[in-house]
C-alpha cells in the first residue's frame, strides 16, 4: 500500500481543530491505519491546540503526516522559534502546558525542530506495521492473504462430504472465507460495505435473481439451487 506523504496549510484558529481531526481520520482511513487514528486525532489537536495557546490564534501554520520507517508521523509547522512547547508534571495545578503532557504519553516519541524561521513540533506513532507499505496484521487478514495466493495457483475444491452435515461444514467454512476477506479490505483502507453491495449486485446479476439465504443452523437440500 502506497501511503505518500501530505501537507496542508491552514489558519491557528478553535474552529479548524475539528476540520483537521477529520481530515486526520479520513487519510489514515485510506492508509488502513484505523488502529491509531484515535491516537493521531489525539496528538493533532494538542499540537493545533499549542500554536493557537502560545503563539497566537490566527497564525499561519502547517500541518504534515508522513511515514517514518512503520511509525506515522505528524508534524505541525509554525512560523515562531521562541515559543517551545513545554511538557508539564501531571501533577502541576496549572491547566496549561498538559497538551505535551498527553502527547507524550501517547506517541512513541516527540520532538522539535528549529529553523531560522521556523519550528516544527512532531510526534510519531507506533502502527504495528511489520514493512511501510505493509498492512496492521490480524489472524482474519493473514487467512485473507493466504486464500488470495491459493486462489492464485489452485481450484477450488469440493464441498466436503455429501450430506447434510458436510454442507453445513462447507457453509460455515465459506462464511469464515468471506469474514476474513473483509478483515482483509479493511486492513486496506476499502470501504466494506460499499464492497458488499457491489459483490450483491454481481451475483444477483450473474444469477436468476437475488440470494435465498437458507435457514439458520440448516444447509440447503441436496436439490435445493
Amino acid at each position: 500500500m502506497s501511503r505518500k506523504p501530505w501537507d496542508l496549510d491552514f489558519t491557528a484558529e478553535p474552529e479548524e481543530v475539528g476540520a483537521l481531526r477529520r481530515l486526520m481520520r479520513l487519510h489514515l482511513g485510506v492508509w488502513g491505519l484505523h488502529e491509531v487514528t484515535d491516537a493521531a486525532q489525539l496528538c493533532v489537536s494538542e499540537l493545533v491546540s499549542n500554536i493557537i495557546t502560545h503563539v497566537g490564534t490566527g497564525t499561519p501554520a502547517t500541518l504534515a503526516v508522513s511515514m517514518n520507517g512503520v511509525h506515522l508521523r505528524i508534524e505541525v509547522h509554525d512560523p515562531d522559534t521562541r515559543a517551545l512547547p513545554t511538557l508539564l508534571d501531571a501533577n502541576v495545578d496549572s491547566e496549561g502546558g498538559r497538551g505535551m503532557a498527553l502527547v507524550d504519553a501517547i506517541a512513541e516519541r516527540w520532538g522539535v525542530e528549529l529553523s531560522p524561521d521556523r519550528k516544527v513540533t512532531w510526534c510519531e506513532l507506533a502502527t504495528g506495521l511489520a514493512s511501510p507499505d505493509g498492512h496492521v496484521e490480524g489472524p482474519g487478514v493473514r487467512r485473507a492473504e493466504a486464500l488470495l495466493a491459493w486462489c492464485a495457483e489452485a481450484k477450488p475444491p469440493g464441498l466436503p462430504g455429501a450430506g447434510r452435515l458436510g454442507r453445513a461444514v462447507a457453509e460455515e467454512s465459506v462464511i469464515t472465507v468471506i469474514t476474513d476477506f473483509l478483515h482483509w479490505l479493511r486492513a486496506h483502507g476499502c470501504d466494506v460495505e460499499d464492497a458488499l453491495d457491489r459483490a450483491q449486485t454481481r451475483y444477483d446479476s450473474e444469477s436468476d435473481g437475488p440470494a435465498t439465504a437458507c435457514p439458520a443452523g440448516r444447509a440447503p437440500d441436496a436439490g435445493t439451487p
